[in-house]
C-alpha cells in the first residue's frame, strides 16, 4: 500500500474545497470518498463514495490506499471522526493539503491532517496543530499557535503571538491583534476586531470583540 494513494473522508461542500486543494497539490491521488451518510457511487467532483468508515480496512486492502485527509469543517465532527477512524484503521496515516499557492514560512511546524487552502499566508515561528484548517486567504502572522482541531476562517487574519485554542473557531474576516491568547473551544464572531484575551467555551463578536454568552 501506498499513502499516494489516499481517501478524502467526508463528501459535503467543504469536502469539494478540500478535494481541490489536494488536486492542485498534486501528492497525493484520491481513489475515493468515506462517508456515513451518502450512499455508495454517490459523485462529488468526480469521485465516488466507497463506504463508509466501517468499511476502512476492506478498502483499503482494495484499493492499496493507506493515507486519508478529514474533510468536514466542524471542528468537533472532525476530532470525532479522526478517534474513530483511528481505532477502526490505525494503520492509516493522516496527510497534509497545502494548496500551491498557500505562502508557509520555512520554519512552521504543522502536524498531521492539517488543511491550508488557496491565497493562505503563514509567516516564521508559528505551530499548527494536528487537524487545523486555514482557509482561503487567510492570514496567520509570525509564531502564532494553532492548537489542535483548531480553525481560521476565509479572510481572518492574526497578528503575532496569537494563540487560538484547542477546538476555536476564528470566523471568517476577523482580526485578532498581536499577543492576544484565544481559549478552548470558543467562537470568534465574523467581523470582529480581538483586541483582549478571551477565555475558554464563549461566543464572543464585535468591534470590540465581546463575549456575548457561553458556549
Amino acid at each position: 500500500m501506498s499513502a499516494d494513494d489516499i481517501f478524502v473522508i467526508g463528501a459535503s461542500g467543504h469536502a469539494k474545497v478540500v478535494i481541490h486543494t489536494d488536486e492542485r497539490q498534486s501528492l497525493w491521488r484520491i481513489v475515493g470518498l468515506i462517508d456515513t451518510y451518502k450512499s455508495p457511487g454517490t459523485d462529488l467532483m468526480g469521485y465516488e463514495v466507497l463506504g463508509s468508515d466501517d468499511c476502512l480496512p476492506d478498502l483499503m486492502a482494495k484499493h492499496g490506499a493507506s493515507g486519508a485527509i478529514i474533510a468536514i469543517g466542524d471542528n468537533r465532527i472532525r476530532h470525532q471522526i479522526a478517534l474513530r477512524v483511528a481505532s477502526i484503521a490505525p494503520e492509516l496515516s493522516f496527510v497534509n493539503a497545502i494548496h500551491p499557492s498557500a505562502r508557509i514560512a520555512r520554519d512552521v511546524e504543522m502536524g498531521q491532517g492539517i488543511v491550508i487552502m488557496a491565497g493562505v499566508t503563514v509567516n516564521p515561528g508559528t505551530r499548527i496543530g494536528d487537524f487545523c484548517y486555514v482557509n482561503t486567504n487567510a492570514s496567520v502572522d509570525h509564531d502564532n499557535v494553532l492548537e489542535p482541531f483548531s480553525c481560521v476562517q476565509p479572510n481572518a487574519a492574526t497578528g503575532g503571538n496569537v494563540r487560538l485554542g484547542a477546538f476555536s473557531v476564528l470566523a471568517m474576516g476577523a482580526t485578532v491583534v498581536q499577543g492576544i491568547s484565544i481559549g478552548e473551544d470558543t467562537i470568534i464572531g465574523a467581523g470582529s476586531t480581538v483586541l483582549d484575551d478571551i477565555p475558554d467555551r464563549v461566543v464572543a463578536y464585535g468591534t470590540p470583540c465581546r463575549i456575548i454568552r457561553p458556549r
